[in-house]
């Protein structure tokens, strides 16, 4: 996974805030130009990835250029009840989202008579299992499908198509019973046969919770419907984080020295940070850095893999042609002031290829 690949799917039933928060993470976009891999679309934004590392770093290389990790949020066309039968945007909004990572679900927290809800009633859960048994019925209609296709294709004996049936077979009575393909105790073979379907359901799931100040938010009532939700978060063991997307989408116009102070007023925490930080986690993502006089760069990649691995996020040689990297934890850089400095004092250690990368770790890869 390189660098340029870290994308978000969001998704919400209509009214929810799911727009309003689109707008507050892409009015923190980053300038599409050093990102030649975007898409100049209206539904895509490229979102920075807050780490002060990549200033301090920069500041001390005098770097001419400061690029940030990003992430893709893709705002999927309001979701329905019945999009999987093509209804609203329905199948438009499926393809959109199976390129995803992951998916962020908007989920209602607060009553606001202006603001209509389209069932009527504030229920965060009801939304979640609605939308939740969309993804499952648009898997069911991919799953099954496909295993028409594999019960007359692995006749043939071929091993793969074998492993995509018998995987299938097990994988939609399960969407057929209205679970996800996250909650099956699935076998490393079986996922890898089923990966390129890119189910829905199959993909991590981080909610956001939406509150909105000055409204009444369920959280704080801590009624029923609250502890309903609570209960549901807690069973699933599901990631989630608590936003006000109205005031991240005014805040997001007002100078960063005074962001703070807003937030303080009015009791809110930087939700966009936290949901960025927490998709990170949830893909088991981390950084690593190259830092010089032309620019200073982080860099994306999955916790666990090696130093030829993360020099493929830079270029296929950095793999291909490795030879050694020279390695160094961000912060004992800038104790040492510089690169040169930092080889002076012999603390800039070289490793091979087995070398598992750590977040944090500033490099420079030799290769062939």
């Amino acid at each position: 996974m390189s660098s340029s690949k870290l994308a978000i799917g969001i998704v919400g039933l209509p009214n929810v805030g799911k727009s309003t928060l689109f707008n507050a993470l892409t009015k923190k976009g980053v300038p599409a130009e050093n990102y030649p891999f975007c898409t100049i679309d209206p539904s895509v934004g490229i979102v920075a990835v807050p780490d002060e590392r990549v200033t301090k770093l920069s500041e001390m290389s005098l770097s001419e250029k400061t690029i940030p990790a990003v992430v893709e949020f893709i705002d999927i066309a309001g979701l329905v009840k019945g999009a999987a039968e093509g209804e609203g945007l329905g199948n438009q909004f499926l393809s959109h989202i199976r390129e995803t990572d992951a998916i962020l679900e908007v989920v209602r927290l607060f009553e606001d008579e202006d603001v209509h809800h389209v069932h009527g009633k504030i229920d965060p859960l009801h939304d979640i299992e609605v939308i939740n048994m969309e993804l499952v019925l648009a898997d069911l209609e991919t799953a099954s499908k496909a295993l028409e296709r594999a019960e007359r294709d692995a006749k043939g004996g071929d091993k793969e198509l074998i492993a995509l049936r018998d995987a299938l077979q097990r994988t939609v009575p399960t969407l057929e019973s209205g679970k996800s393909v996250r909650e099956m105790e699935l076998t490393e073979e079986e996922e890898r046969a089923i990966k390129s379907l890119h189910l829905l359901t199959q993909k991590p799931i981080l909610y956001a919770l939406n509150k909105k100040s000055g409204a009444l938010n369920i959280d704080a009532e801590e009624g029923e419907r609250w502890r309903e939700l609570s209960r549901f978060l807690e069973n699933s063991h599901a990631q989630y984080v608590l936003v006000d997307a109205g005031v991240e989408s005014e805040l997001s116009d007002v100078h960063a020295d005074e962001k703070e102070d807003f937030r303080r007023e009015l009791g809110v925490e930087d939700g966009i940070n936290a949901l960025i930080k927490a998709g990170y986690t949830m893909l088991d993502l981390i950084s690593f850095f190259t830092t010089g006089k032309d620019e200073t760069r982080a860099w994306t990649i999955k916790n666990g893999s090696t130093a030829p691995e993360a020099g493929a996020a830079i270029h296929t040689d950095f793999r291909d042609k490795f030879i050694r990297a020279d390695v160094i934890q961000w912060g004992k850089l800038l104790e040492a002031g510089s690169w040169a400095k930092a080889r002076e004092m012999g603390i800039l250690r070289s490793e091979g290829r087995e070398y598992v990368v750590h977040d944090g770790d500033v490099m420079e890869f030799k290769h062939g």
